[in-house]
């Protein structure tokens, strides 16, 4: 009964412990989803005003 009272106990500070670190540290979906959109519509963006470089010949040298 003793060993069943200390899994218990250990149970509940690490139910204790996930539950902090899920405020701490997690995301709401929507926050997840935003970033996620924010991040493609810069990437988009940056790929939009980069320059093409022609393909560099391989039988002129440099």
């Amino acid at each position: 009964m003793a060993r069943d009272a200390g899994k218990r106990a250990a149970k509940t500070e690490k139910e204790a412990r996930a539950a902090a670190n899920r405020v701490r540290f997690g995301r709401s979906g929507a926050e997840k989803k935003r970033d996620k959109l924010e991040r493609t519509r810069a990437e988009r963006d940056l790929d939009g005003t980069r320059r093409e470089t022609p393909p560099s010949d391989p039988s002129k040298p440099d």
